[in-house]
């Protein structure tokens, strides 16, 4: 953070009496430091972002931050405020305003600010030393780390603030609870060791990796702030995932591991108190898994020390979990890794027909004939890379069910036998199967005792070789015929739905959607969906089948974000909030946007929620809505056949969920002597409850 942030950015005596009137004035400093093009430009990405969630923290912290096309540079701008500024922290106003603005784009650069100001923001001597300094150069040197807190504090008192003082003899107090008059430097030192807090260690994951993951890791950080215990989160995301420090994961007392995908490298965690659940319930109830973390370490529960694990299946999940649910896992697995590959292809196979319209399919391969002014040739190049894309499907999902059965010596034989599922016409079923199979097989080989001085060639030739040559006998020989017809009979089955059965298939479909809001349920729902327009040219049931499932997945965010503008009083403050992004979430077809009204209510919204969900599956598919892009929300509407309707049938189920969740808020009655929520009452003492101020 070097040239983040220079004395140039530091207001010391900030006067603004809000947040926004505080983002402008540090953002007016960035511009005039040239680090800022368009002020107002920049300022509405920074309310923005402040929309979707409050960035107070506790402890009299408010970090407004954004990536905006108007920075040049990442910058840091520091303010502090004698009276405060509500940045919706639960503690109260902040006093210590940090501004963080970075390049669109520059995501490495900005979660590295982020990260590096919070690990300092967590020791008490930083924040100390920031309420404490007295000129801009010293609190820029302090954030940038060219003086410590010990030292900022000396020069804040050799300022004159002590005048008359022998400040030369006076002891450095870089915390509020350092002795007065020591001078044995070990003292601080213990005196941190004895109020050492808990630390712990997490790991979120789920399927797709794109809300549960987040939303899970944030929610135990929160937990741990409010618990007073160190939490650490490596969340194994879509992006990838940045692994923890093995350093601290040695320095800590307890790991919570909060996953719906098999925990990658999970043996790191061996010989630790550990609480294994399921991402959801890091997202529910964060201090619950951290109180039964801390009373596992007090009881000396220990998970095996690495290489005591029986076998690789433990790695799939904990071992006393039963194998229904580590076959969720390992199913859960699949799908993750190949929900891209669907997005990828499906949206250029859908583009491609937009493009060259529907014989884009019967086209020439675009490396025998391209021609650059035509339209035909671009959405043939498309369509054949989406083609291309889709093949994929398969390898990878039977690939990578036998990954999280077998961790990495499954990947060969689980792509063998999704390959020749493909070859032989068996489908999805076929790649569910191979995927099971090469697991199984790769765990039955890896029991067998072999002599040490095989062992270095087992994981790279004799594993790979006895497993693709099993699997694929296998799938040839044995089980792939009966499997290719099974799914042939499926795809019969639906090519013949029509009138009442299509309907109540929709009904189906968006009741899953909306169970569990982007958990298992709904990944099945949506992957039976894909799965049916994952060839080159779909049956119209099949795109009518995505078209429903897409729907319906669009309600519950749409509705809630619906609920909390028309009825606003029945949601709090938190809640309102997250129903301006509920808005984008729902018509980008992200149902997770929903899942913090669930956590909070789950009783009134989820059933809410299925009810519109049915409505808008049954509608689209009585309508002949049909759907050749497997993700897109509103923005693929163009592509969606009977658009009109489409539009129609969700906001049918908008409105039907919107009226069920407040008819079921409304009849809530709240505890005796409780302000209801939204109600005058409660305002004037939540208003009451942000004027308190922080301790420095």
């Amino acid at each position: 953070m070097s040239e983040m942030i220079t004395a140039d950015l530091v207001d010391l005596d900030l006067s603004a009496e809000s947040k926004e009137a505080a983002a402008r004035a540090l953002a007016e400093r960035m511009v005039a430091k040239g680090r800022v093009t368009d002020l107002d430009g920049f300022l509405a990405d920074v309310a923005a972002r402040e929309a979707q969630m409050p960035t107070g923290l506790d402890g009299g912290i408010g970090i407004p931050h954004c990536r905006s096309e108007h920075v040049t540079e990442p910058t840091l701008a520091f303010g502090r405020s004698a009276a405060g500024i509500d940045f919706g922290a639960a503690d109260g106003p902040a006093d210590l305003i940090f501004l963080i603005a970075a390049p669109a784009g520059a995501d490495d650069a900005h979660l590295t600010i982020l990260s590096s100001l919070a690990r300092q923001l967590m020791n008490a001597e930083f924040t100390d030393a920031l309420r404490g300094v007295s000129d801009p150069g010293t609190a820029a040197a302090l954030v940038r780390g060219d003086v410590t807190p010990a030292e900022a504090a000396e020069r804040a008192a050799a300022s004159g603030a002590g005048a008359g003082k022998d400040t030369a003899a006076a002891p450095t107090a870089a915390s509020a609870g350092a002795a007065a008059g020591s001078t044995t430097p070990e003292a601080p030192e213990a005196e941190a060791t004895q109020a050492r807090p808990f630390r712990i260690v997490a790991v979120t994951s789920c399927p797709t990796g794109i809300a549960h993951t987040y939303m899970a890791a944030e929610s135990l950080e929160n937990a741990g702030r409010e618990a007073g215990v160190e939490v650490t989160v490596e969340t194994q995301g879509s992006a990838g995932f940045t692994r923890l420090d093995p350093a601290v994961i040695a320095a800590a007392d307890g790991v919570v591991l909060a996953h719906d995908v098999p925990v990658r490298e999970k043996d790191r965690f061996a010989g630790k108190p550990t609480v294994d659940v399921g991402v959801k319930a890091g997202i529910n109830r964060p201090a619950e898994l951290i109180s039964e973390v801390r009373a596992k370490a007090e009881r000396g529960e220990r998970t095996a020390p690495a290489g005591a694990a029986a076998t690789p299946v433990e790695r799939a999940g904990d071992s006393t979990e039963g194998y229904g649910t580590k076959l969720r896992k390992w199913l859960m697995s699949g799908v993750s890794y190949m929900v891209p590959f669907v997005a990828a292809g499906g949206l250029l196979i859908a583009l491609g027909f937009a493009i060259g319209g529907w014989t884009v399919n019967k086209a020439p391969s675009v490396m025998d004939h391209f021609v650059w002014t035509q339209s035909d040739s671009w959405g043939a190049l498309l369509f054949q890379i989406g083609g291309m894309a889709f093949n994929f499907l398969i390898p990878v999902l039977a690939g990578y069910i036998a990954y999280g059965m077998a961790d990495r010596p499954g990947l060969v034989p689980g792509f063998v036998g999704g390959a020749i599922s493909l070859s032989i016409n068996a489908g999805f079923l076929g790649g569910l199967a191979a995927g099971l199979i090469a697991g199984g097989v790769v765990l039955a080989i890896q029991r067998v005792r072999i002599p040490a001085a095989m062992r270095g060639i087992m994981p790279v030739v004799v594993i790979p070789l006895i497993s693709s040559a099993v699997v694929g006998f296998l799938m040839f020989v044995v089980i792939g015929k009966p499997i290719a017809a099974a799914q042939k009979g499926m795809t019969d089955w639906l090519n013949g739905l029509t009138g009442t059965n299509a309907v109540l298939l929709g009904a189906l479909l968006g009741l899953m959607m909306c169970f569990d809001l982007g958990g298992p349920v709904n990944k099945v729902a949506y992957t039976f969906a894909t799965a049916g327009i994952a060839v080159a040219a779909p049956s119209d049931s099949a795109m009518k089948i995505m078209a429903a499932v897409m729907a319906a997945g669009m309600v519950p965010p749409l509705a809630m974000a619906l609920a909390t503008t028309v009825r606003g009083r029945l949601f709090t403050p938190a809640e309102r909030e997250n129903g301006k992004a509920a808005w984008v979430l729902g018509a980008s077809f992200i149902t997770e946007g929903a899942i913090p009204f669930a956590a909070a209510d789950p009783l009134r919204v989820i059933p809410s929620a299925m009810a519109g969900g049915a409505v808008t599956g049954a509608l689209s598919m009585m309508f002949g809505a049909t759907l050749r892009a497997p993700h897109g929300g509103i923005f693929v509407v163009p592509l969606i056949g009977n658009p009109f309707l489409y539009l129609v049938a969700i906001a049918a189920g908008v409105c039907v969920s919107t009226a069920l969740v407040a008819v079921l808020k409304g009849m809530r009655k709240p505890a005796q002597g409780t302000p209801a929520a939204g109600s005058a009452e409660g305002a004037a003492a939540g208003e009451k409850g942000s004027e308190q101020p922080v301790a420095a």
